[in-house]
């Protein structure tokens, strides 16, 4: 962890939960070891959403739908959702999740490969959720500028890798170093993109908070 756990424990000891359907799907995520953005990061998004107050969102990462679904939960009434998912086997259960919420008419799904969708696409999204393969997050990053307007907000999970990110290169296994540097490179771009400005918060497992300034 990247907060000590007594202090994760005591923040998310605070959270005033979420409706009885997420926790549902929640505890099925954690039962089939799918991922899903970690309470504190539920606190985050809760907060931006009601700051921005979204009418279009863009999730790069879709897995089951989890938080596909807590967005349309927290987001203003009438916000579109489109989330993109590669991996074949969970796309019928996101599938599933999003009728089983009532959800079909507001979430579009897309299947395949992100970086073909994200070229593809027109938008503009008024909040782009980066959540999928950390070593793409750099390859992306182009694409999803070029959807994000003026004010838009860009937030990508899991930038601190659990802290392994802030080692050295060789500090961490030999089949994580690439997924190391680039996400060293997507963090340094964040920061320097000269229509862009950053925060890095620890977070859960690391956030990135990036707001475009000005159109480029």
């Amino acid at each position: 962890m990247i907060v000590d756990e007594r202090t994760a424990a005591f923040i998310n000891s605070l959270d005033p939960g979420k409706t009885e359907f997420l926790n549902e799907i929640e505890r099925e995520a954690k039962e089939t070891n799918v991922p899903v953005i970690r309470t504190e990061m539920q606190s985050l998004m809760k907060l931006l959403l009601a700051v921005k107050r979204p009418a279009s969102i863009l999730e790069v990462g879709c897995a089951i739908g989890f938080s596909a679904l807590f967005m349309s939960e927290y987001a203003p009434e009438g916000c579109r959702i489109t989330t993109i998912e590669k991996y074949e086997k969970r796309i019928p259960t996101a599938r599933e999740n999003f009728k089983r919420a009532g959800k079909e008419e507001s979430i579009t799904l897309l299947e395949g490969d992100a970086l073909d969708w994200l070229c593809r696409l027109e938008g503009p999204y008024d909040l782009i959720f980066m959540d999928a393969a950390k070593g793409q997050y750099i390859h992306f990053l182009p694409e999803v500028l070029r959807l994000m307007p003026e004010g838009g907000i860009l937030l990508s999970d899991n930038v601190l890798q659990d802290g392994d990110v802030i080692q050295s290169r060789y500090a961490v296994t030999r089949r994580n170093r690439t997924i190391h540097t680039r996400m060293r490179d997507y963090l340094y771009e964040l920061k320097h993109h000269p229509l862009l400005e950053t925060a890095i918060l620890p977070v859960g497992d690391g956030v990135t908070i990036s707001v475009k300034t000005k159109q480029g």
